[in-house]
């Protein structure tokens, strides 16, 4: 099993999953971050910390979610990994306001 970044990530960009995640599993883009899951320890730790709710277990993807798990794949083995915590995106508070989170 591994986790999944999904769409809520996107514009964003907030990485608190950065922070606590013990692997360097993480890559990044312009838009998200996504989950190499080649290198995920399973450890869970970044799904309670993401402010919005992006991040699943892989297995409990919800079936409109289903294409992340191979866009993490793809995407992540053509980004470079991050290793610390950055500010989020310019927009990002309003994003979270307009998921409702």
């Amino acid at each position: 099993m591994t986790v999944v970044v999904t769409d809520n990530c996107r514009l964003c960009r907030f990485t608190e999953c950065v922070d606590v995640c013990p692997a360097a599993c993480f890559h990044i883009d312009d838009k998200m971050v996504y989950v190499d899951p080649e290198e995920c320890i399973d450890c869970l730790a970044c799904i309670v910390v993401c402010p919005v709710k992006a991040i699943y277990k892989e297995n409990e993807l919800p079936e409109s979610l289903q294409e992340w798990a191979q866009l993490n794949r793809e995407r992540a083995a053509a980004l470079p990994v991050i290793l610390l915590k950055q500010a989020p995106l310019p927009g990002a508070m309003q994003r979270r306001a307009d998921l409702g989170l």
